[in-house]
């Protein structure tokens, strides 16, 4: 073992180390990665690198972070989309790593994970026993009665966790349960003015993080870590961003803003135990006009800002003021850890009123905002006509838009205003997100610290320029590397598009496409993933399908997605067919998988309010909208729903994609170049007999 940092070993050592150690094979994309993540290390230069799935990149990166953090003491930051990485980084990955390189390392390499402070049980909220933000008129009395039984079990538990992790509790309890034993970071009082400060599970989870060399967590907390005020992470000057391709739509969702009833009630019931009730009825009163107007008004963008939307905004704006102000100071409380709870969760709740209901004013320009105080996952455009300058032209219109002057209106606006549709018990809700996050990256993400970015699927239309722009990030301050895959596409699999369909209509899955599907997986033998655009889509191949095929036919929504595609990978003759999760989802090495159906190209939804206001907004701008926003979210998703078919070095097999313009669309060439180098074909006759070869030798 080095006696200090000046020993350290070159990273191409290290990795052979630690491929050695995990009983793998070196392969060349892997060295590539990892050498050229330690020289971005080095130099402090962004990287963004597309390694293939089988490559071997959560050793590429970690390898020299590890170095890195052993050499500087500082700790790296490696941030994953979804928690099945995470899991793998933490549960396999990392303690078989530090066992390889503990002899080459002045210590044992330390990790943790962190997550948002929800995520762990919070000790002062458990024993102050503070009211109920739900309100149980909402719930009926079957519902209550099993959020009394998971509350139950969240009490039995608390008192066994070392952690207070969530996660532990097997199987889980709902959002409602939960919320009454978990606070927010702006909800908690800190560690100085708990009383249980001392042995919080969220402090201690940082304490523990502060200690390590590696600290895994997710996109949004580290969203958060880089653009509040608090620090959320420990010190560290090195981020890994895994799942590269997903951070954009992360962050988006940590900055969305939302308004409705809901919101202001539960501001109304926290004020209103600690002010004078008038003060809180007006509040009340601004909630339920906010409530009868959202109940009418139509769902979609918010393109120009109506009179009667924007007094009530503004109603709502200064009602969630006049409360702030009834509360007193802030600190007022701050000898009496009870009532200072509470007060802090009303601050919390009101500030977020206050403050969406004037940034959705801001959203339509000064005049609007006046002197304030203070599952049908539709993923299609909606054409079924071959028109990309259409699309492109269109982009500068949209609902209540369209026009010279609303064109020059969206140079300007930074934000869009949407409202959601109500469904069940959730109200209507306004919500409000940035045009693009892009400028926040670059200033509080990039600005500080060395960025590494990767994911299989970075390189869309053979370049990242499209998602480097969605980053924020300008020539000269990035390096970008495909070190591609070990995989040889073009003998494994065959990319097969059916140019002989008639183009997707909007009436549904046309019947050519359904007699299409039945004959590939009669072909297959069952053995396919059925990736479609949207669950009505899906469940009408699944009713058709299933009176045909003599195969076991899984949908997404049958159970749980985990258990059906266990379900699916334990059995060769099954097909699953399913929607968005699935794109990306899915990990099925082996014969269980041999045919990935796609039914058509994976366009925003027509009337998706961001991504139509981001297109339009580019259009104004000058640039090409559709292929900007529409385009470049096709060939991401595509990019993903085609690798779910090579998982491992014996996979073979083939992509069909029904939607004829992935080969004859103008703008074929730019979806065609982010998909692997698979052998193409045109020819059904070809790809049937493909597949019958590759069931007979299965």
């Amino acid at each position: 073992m080095p006696k200090d940092r000046s020993e350290l070993p070159p990273v191409e050592e290290l990795l052979t180390a630690a491929v050695t150690g995990l009983g793998g094979v070196e392969r060349p994309g892997q060295v590539k990665m990892a050498q050229a993540v330690g020289d971005a290390i080095e130099s402090e230069e962004h990287l963004a690198v597309q390694a293939g799935t089988g490559t071997g990149k959560s050793l590429a990166y970690l390898v020299p972070a590890i170095r890195h953090a052993a050499e500087s003491g500082d700790a790296v930051v490696v941030s994953t989309a979804t928690i099945a990485l995470q899991r793998q980084l933490v549960d396999r990955d990392l303690p078989r790593l530090a066992d390889a390189l503990e002899s080459l390392l002045p210590h044992r390499p330390e990790f943790a994970i962190l997550k948002g402070r929800r995520n762990y049980l919070c000790r002062h909220k458990m024993a102050a026993g503070m009211p109920e933000d739900e309100d149980d008129q909402l719930f009926d009395p079957r519902e209550v009665s099993a959020t009394g039984r998971m509350v139950q079990r969240i009490q039995d538990w608390a008192n066994e966790t070392e952690t207070g992790d969530r996660d532990e509790i097997v199987p889980g309890v709902s959002d409602q349960a939960w919320r009454q034993f978990s606070v927010t970071a702006r909800e908690c009082l800190g560690a100085q003015r708990c009383p249980s400060g001392a042995d919080c599970f969220a402090e201690l989870a940082r304490e523990r993080a502060g200690e390590a060399d590696v600290v895994v967590t997710n996109h949004a907390l580290l969203a958060i870590d880089a653009m509040e005020d608090f620090a959320v992470l420990p010190e560290h000057d090195v981020v890994v961003v895994d799942e590269a391709h997903e951070l954009v739509d992360r962050v988006t969702s940590v900055v969305t803003g939302e308004l409705s009833e809901s919101t202001v009630s539960l501001a109304v019931r926290r004020a209103g135990r600690l002010i004078e009730q008038g003060v809180a009825d007006r509040l009340q009163e601004a909630g339920e006009d906010l409530r009868a107007l959202l109940a009418v008004a139509p769902p979609g963008r918010v393109d120009t800002l109506p009179q009667s939307l924007g007094m009530t905004l503004a109603l709502v704006r200064d009602a969630a003021f006049a409360c702030i102000t009834a509360l007193g100071p802030r600190n007022k409380d701050k000898d009496d850890p009870e009532n200072a709870g509470l007060r802090k969760a009303a601050f919390t709740t009101l500030d977020e009123v206050h403050d969406t209901a004037q940034r959705m004013l801001d959203a339509f320009g000064p005049a609007a905002g006046g002197d304030g105080a203070g599952d049908d996952e539709d993923v299609d455009s909606p054409g079924s006509q071959d028109s990309a300058s259409a699309r492109d032209s269109a982009s500068s219109g949209g609902a209540n838009g369209g026009g010279t002057d609303a064109r020059s209106e969206e140079v300007h606006r930074a934000e869009v205003v949407w409202l959601e549709e109500g469904r069940g018990r959730i109200p209507p809700t306004l919500r409000v997100a940035p045009l693009s996050v892009g400028g926040m990256l670059r200033d509080k993400l990039f600005g500080d610290r060395t960025v590494v970015l990767t994911s299989a699927t970075l390189a869309l239309g053979g370049t990242f320029d499209s998602l480097s722009r969605q980053w924020g990030l300008r020539a000269g301050e990035w390096t970008g590397l495909d070190v591609g895959s070990p995989f040889d596409h073009p003998r494994r699999g065959i990319l097969y598009v059916a140019t002989h369909l008639p183009q997707p209509g909007r009436d549904g899955l046309p019947e050519a496409y359904v007699d299409e599907i039945a004959e590939l997986i009669e072909a297959a033998g069952g053995r396919t993933l059925g990736l479609f655009s949207s669950m009505r889509a899906a469940k009408a191949a699944t009713e058709a399908l299933r009176e045909r095929l003599d195969v076991p036919l899984l949908c997404q929504g049958d159970d749980s997605t985990s258990q059906l595609v266990k379900q699916f990978a334990g059995d060769p003759a099954t097909c699953l067919f399913g929607t968005l999760s699935l794109w990306q989802g899915v990990d099925v090495p082996g014969p269980s998988l041999t045919l990935v159906i796609i039914d058509r190209i994976p366009f925003p939804r027509p009337d998706d309010p961001l991504a139509s206001a981001r297109q339009r907004h580019v259009a104004a701008t000058g640039g090409n909208g559709f292929m900007a926003v529409a385009a470049t979210h096709a060939a991401l998703l595509l990019a993903q729903g085609a690798g779910r078919l090579l998982r491992s070095m014996d996979d073979r097999g083939v992509v069909a994609v029904l939607d004829p313009r992935l080969a004859t669309a103008r703008y074929s060439g730019f979806l065609l170049n982010s998909l692997p180098p698979f052998w193409r074909t045109t020819d059904p006759a070809k790809v049937r007999d493909a597949l019958r070869r590759l069931t007979a030798d299965a």
